[in-house]
């Protein structure tokens, strides 16, 4: 935690000095936006040199003075990123207020712009709307991409409300190359979450395409949620082999449910043994549903001179602990060390561990099987 506010603290003193933004923060990370917002007024009310804003307009003191340094606003230079982001997120709502006209036209800040969008000084926060209105039909898809999850992350904020209703809009009515430019490019997975539903509102992908998003999202809820809409597209010949491929054992579960709509049952029976749990159970469903009997394929695979490693743990997923034990017993001292932990895994499932068995696999050479062993012991650890 110390660390963390250490180097918060490092990154206003940084902008202080000039850094651009990318040199000071992830922009890419909507909550840093939120922070340094919140660095900065934390920072100067505990005492740190408060930033000079005299190149702002409207802030001036009356009388000679004030119509001097207005005169001179009028001969200056816009301001440098850094100083434009720290006032920006000053304390002071009246130069918050008064920067951000200079923020127009300048993509770089416009994630602090989202910021005062939900700014509790309500000419602050109308101007800032205004300016988003402008801005946003326009962003490229990069700016876009940083701007938008700090939208979204402040759109649970009590006047956070109005952008998050400016940028669905966007997204609904507008171009739609800015859906696939946030759902396929953006690092914030509740972007990508918003994009896809706005995507599946719009039906702007067909059952390959949304099996392509599944295939190669990171985020859980957006491979289950394209997955689903893939398998439900009806579309089995494109997307089962796209699912299938997956590195995510929920988009392969999906394949394997696709096979069954294309009457493809057989193919599922490779799915028996994948290494994830989610696409074994629906492989034993689709060879169900196709008349097979996983159960005997499962003993068939164990009874081989080289089962495949994890049919002895898919045995114990649906076997019984009368008929199956033995042979999971037989395969613990199997010359493959993952056969041998699969089949541990199998007789814990079973609840046919023998613990004197299991205590002497703790000395096994293959680390999953001290593992698995271990795992099986607990019971009787206590």
């Amino acid at each position: 935690m110390a660390h963390g506010t250490e180097s918060r603290q490092a990154a206003v003193r940084r902008l202080g000095r000039g850094l651009p933004l990318r040199r000071v923060l992830d922009v890419t990370r909507p909550k840093a936006w939120a922070d340094l917002d919140e660095d900065v007024r934390q920072a100067v009310r505990h005492g740190a040199p408060a930033p000079s804003h005299g190149w702002l307009t409207g802030v001036h003191g009356p009388g000679w003075r004030g119509a001097w340094d207005r005169a001179a606003d009028r001969m200056r230079e816009e301001p440098a990123e850094a100083r434009l982001a720290l006032a920006l997120c000053d304390p002071d709502g009246r130069i918050r207020q008064a920067a951000l006209p200079y923020a127009a036209g300048r993509p770089e800040v416009l994630p602090l712009v989202a910021v005062r969008a939900a700014d509790w000084v309500r000419p602050v926060r109308a101007r800032a709307l205004a300016l988003l209105r402008e801005a946003l039909p326009a962003a490229s898809h990069e700016t876009l991409a940083v701007t938008a999850p700090v939208i979204l992350r402040l759109g649970g904020r009590l006047r956070g409300g109005d952008a998050v209703e400016l940028l669905d809009g966007l997204l609904r009515d507008g171009p739609p190359a800015r859906v696939t430019a946030l759902l396929l490019g953006c690092r914030d997975a509740a972007t990508r979450r918003a994009a896809l539903g706005v995507a599946l509102d719009r039906k702007l992908y067909d059952g390959l395409g949304l099996a392509l998003v599944a295939a190669g999202d990171h985020d859980p809820l957006v491979q289950e949620r394209a997955a689903s809409a893939a398998v439900a597209a009806g579309e089995p010949d494109a997307t089962a082999p796209v699912l299938l491929g997956s590195r995510f054992g929920r988009v392969r579960a999906a394949g394997v449910t696709a096979l069954r709509g294309a009457g493809r049952h057989a193919e599922a029976e490779p799915y028996l043994h994948d290494r994830s749990g989610r696409p074994r159970a629906c492989a034993r469903w689709v060879v169900r549903q196709g008349g097979g009997d996983p159960v005997a394929l499962y003993r068939a695979a164990c009874a081989a001179p080289d089962p495949p490693a994890r049919a002895p743990l898919g045995l114990g997923e649906c076997g019984t602990r009368s008929a199956d034990a033995p042979l999971l017993r037989e395969l613990t001292g199997h010359p493959e060390g993952p056969v041998r932990a699969s089949a541990v895994a199998g007789l814990r499932l079973l609840d046919a561990v023998e613990p004197a068995r299991m205590k002497a696999l703790l000395d096994d050479p293959e680390p999953a099987v001290v593992r698995e062993a271990r795992r099986a012991l607990r019971p009787w650890s206590v």
